[in-house]
């Protein structure tokens, strides 16, 4: 029987003192937030400040969060930095006559919703 549930099993990562985890929302109550599908899945970026077992870890949270410190791993998923290319920047505002606007370098597409026009630029 064993084997048969092992392969549902996936192997663990190895969590040092210091990486860099982002918190699952799944078992989070917020307030703000009275609906749950419009909240992110993680929150925040935390370091990971010592390794309590295989399974728990003890983050370095805000003391606003109250929650316990010692959460499980299934709660955190590793943090990866962004690749070149891949966060968008967007372009500097253009001041005309006292007020910002941004300059358009081309229209990819417009439609009519509602009587109002949207833009594709």
């Amino acid at each position: 029987m064993k084997r048969y549930a092992d392969c549902s099993r996936k192997e663990t990562e190895d969590w040092k003192k210091g990486d860099r985890v982002l918190l699952s929302t799944k078992d989070l109550v917020f307030k703000e937030r009275p609906m749950r599908k419009l909240t992110e899945r993680y929150v925040r970026l935390y370091a990971i400040e010592e390794v309590v077992s295989t399974n728990a870890v003890k983050l370095r949270l805000l003391t606003s969060m109250r929650i316990h410190l010692v959460v499980n791993i299934s709660q955190i998923v590793q943090y990866k930095e962004q690749i070149e290319g891949q966060k968008k920047e967007q372009g500097k505002p253009v001041e005309v006559k006292g007020v910002e606007e941004w300059e358009v370098e081309k229209i990819l597409n417009k439609k009519k919703i509602r009587g109002v026009e949207k833009y594709l630029v």
